[in-house]
């Protein structure tokens, strides 16, 4: 049985680094024994050529047999093996190794960015209890088909997209619309498969079975996304087998026109042409960019940003907009209690801990905060007494011989609400608050408004990435009137309200086209489609879902979204040296290729200027390690 990614045995994960360190070894002993036996010092470097030029060689003849085209791998390879035809062994073989060690680290970085939608499809429902005729049948969710009836008891997932026909629960909609709370769902309201039933037994009619449901579609989103390859790697591919084509042909007509045009000799023209090849290898090249993105990678991690791969910074560099998701994000993602108001002369404690009371035993979000507010308060619950819940609607039960109930205002008898009660649940509703309503048979006791509160650090973070000239978009599932209650408090201007996961990628797409690069922070499974259509996904890493970790491109391992600006500052720093380094390297290569032909050198000597050209750009890639976060944070 193969292994996959995550069972694979280190030596089989880690080969190619193995095999560049390896290459690394026996070049210095060859180095090392040269003076006192050549012979064996060229046996080692022989083997340092295969063991560490064996995945670029393959590679590279992979491409030009499978594929009939060049690729840089083939022109190092036929650079350092020049190189030893002539008899310098040791700087074709350090040049198979500085290629193979840069191409060892850039695969490790590109595994890291590998994603995996494992975490979707374990929340997919496998099956389905059928209803027929007053009989249950268990079958697969294949079978299922339009106008089919399911019925979903307490804890089971949805199978299928479908109405409800019968019965009452709270169903966790976080897969789906990222919603913190349960939505209540009664006769005539739309469910959507992946999601998980409450309390309640709900009679469904099938209305999307299959492949055709949102569930479903969500994995297709994130699985298309992820196929698309951005244009910068598109780019980079076509310049290399042209680079590539262009040094091949030069050093094909260095060796064959010279002798008859010039009158050279064909060890002088052979001579200059591995010179050529050799000054014109890309090793400073490729060392301009892979030392510098991984030092930034390693010194962003330090801070809690994991990058899944290098091309990323890059993105991230670019961005113009950053689209925030709202609940767990945004948000706490936990509802909390943010008003008390008494009535009929109870006092904010008293009222309080009946309603805890009455609350103790519910296993609803917004009852287990009440209780935790009032345990914070230090009081005192009491048991209740003939408690029952009558789902989607609140709780009833008995607390010190009265009898109370709790829980949406329109829960409470008609004729017990009057004209000011329905005014401050008005507004307490338009401050987009989730309202609670305990009474007696006296009438309304008190109003409990709750809202899942934004983070403490969320406007700094929104009003930072403002100061850099980024625009700034909420996208979530709920409704308009909390959304923008909530982009309020975070200084946010672009708010889209209830919207699906289609629908957010829609909107991605839409900001993409407006602005360009577009990064998206979200942490629930709903938001896995959009982070993998966004130029750059981040994840929240604390209370992120599985599948928005591995779809993203960026973890944000502390949750802190304030550090997302000091990841768009890192990669700007990034490109700014890895233009740097592009420039110095393409400069020195012009310069040694022009000296070789004007007045020709030697070959140790560009050798020397090549290495030393690489040993300097990768020197400038390191200086991202150090820690600098006055300059991340500008």
């Amino acid at each position: 049985m193969k292994l996959s990614n995550k069972e694979e045995h280190p030596l089989v994960r880690y080969a190619e680094g193995l095999a560049a360190l390896a290459s690394g070894l026996f070049i210095a002993a060859a180095w090392g024994i040269d003076h006192t036996s050549h012979t064996w010092a060229v046996v080692l470097y022989s083997i340092a050529f295969l063991v560490g030029g064996f995945v670029k060689a393959k590679e590279g003849l992979h491409t030009l047999i499978a594929e009939r085209d060049l690729d840089v791998n083939l022109l190092m390879i036929v650079a350092a093996i020049g190189a030893a035809s002539i008899g310098y062994w040791t700087e074709g073989a350090v040049l198979i190794f500085i290629f193979s060690l840069s191409g060892a680290l850039e695969s490790y970085t590109m595994d890291r960015s590998s994603r995996d939608i494992s975490a979707l499809m374990d929340l997919k429902p496998e099956t389905a209890v059928l209803y027929q005729d007053g009989v249950e049948t268990t079958v697969s969710i294949q079978r299922l088909k339009v106008g089919d009836t399911v019925v979903v008891k307490p804890g089971e997932r949805i199978p299928a997209d479908g109405i409800v026909t019968e019965g009452a629960s709270a169903v966790n909609q976080s897969s789906i619309t990222g919603e913190s709370i349960p939505v209540d769902k009664e006769a005539g309201d739309e469910v959507f498969a992946g999601t998980l039933n409450g309390q309640g037994a709900l009679f469904i009619e099938v209305s999307r079975p299959g492949e055709a449901a949102l569930f479903a579609k969500i994995i297709r989103l994130v699985q298309e996304a992820q196929s698309e390859k951005p244009a910068s790697q598109l780019f980079v591919e076509r310049f290399e087998r042209l680079y590539a084509r262009i040094i091949i042909l030069v050093s094909l007509l260095l060796i064959a026109l010279p002798p008859f045009l010039f009158q050279w000799s064909w060890e002088t023209t052979l001579y200059k042409a591995m010179v050529f090849l050799v000054v014109a290898s890309p090793c400073a090249l490729v060392a301009s960019i892979m030392p510098a993105v991984l030092s930034a990678i390693s010194s962003s991690a330090r801070r809690g940003l994991l990058f899944k791969g290098g091309a990323h910074l890059e993105h991230l560099a670019h961005t113009k907009v950053v689209a925030f998701d709202k609940t767990g994000t945004l948000t706490t993602g936990k509802p909390e209690v943010t008003d008390l108001i008494p009535l009929q002369g109870y006092e904010e404690t008293e009222m309080l801990r009946i309603a805890a009371s009455l609350e103790s035993l519910s296993e609803h979000p917004l009852a287990k905060a009440i209780v935790l507010h009032a345990q914070e308060q230090g009081l005192a619950l009491t048991r209740p007494a003939e408690f029952s819940t009558r789902t989607g609607w609140g709780v009833e039960a008995q607390v010190e011989g009265e009898t109370w109930k709790i829980g949406k205002p329109a829960f409470m008898d008609s004729r017990l609400a009057g004209d000011e009660l329905s005014q401050l649940i008005g507004r307490l509703e338009q401050e987009g608050k989730t309202v609670t309503v305990m009474h007696n048979e006296a009438g309304a006791a008190g109003v409990i408004a709750l809202r899942d509160t934004i983070r403490p650090e969320a406007a700094q973070a929104v009003a930072r990435l403002k100061r850099q000239g980024v625009q700034v978009a909420m996208l979530t599932g709920d409704q308009r009137r909390t959304a923008e209650t909530i982009a309020r408090e975070a200084g946010i201007d672009l708010v889209f309200a209830e919207l699906l996961p289609e629908d957010k990628v829609n909107r991605i797409k839409d900001l993409k086209r407006q602005y360009g690069s577009v990064a998206m922070v979200g942490d629930g499974i709903n938001d896995a489609p959009a982070l993998a259509t966004a130029t750059v996904g981040i994840a929240m890493g604390a209370a992120g879902s599985d599948a928005a970790l591995e779809t993203a491109n960026l973890v944000l391992l502390n949750d802190d979204i304030g550090k997302i600006a000091d990841s768009i500052a890192l990669g700007k720093r990034t490109i700014r040296i890895v233009k740097q380094n592009i420039v110095f390297a393409l400069s020195v290569i012009l310069l040694l290729i022009a000296a070789n032909f004007i007045e020709g050198i030697a070959l140790p000597l560009g050798v020397v200027g090549h290495e030393g050209s690489t040993i300097l750009v990768i020197l400038n890639g390191l200086r991202l390690l150090r820690n600098k976060p006055a300059v991340l944070s500008s």
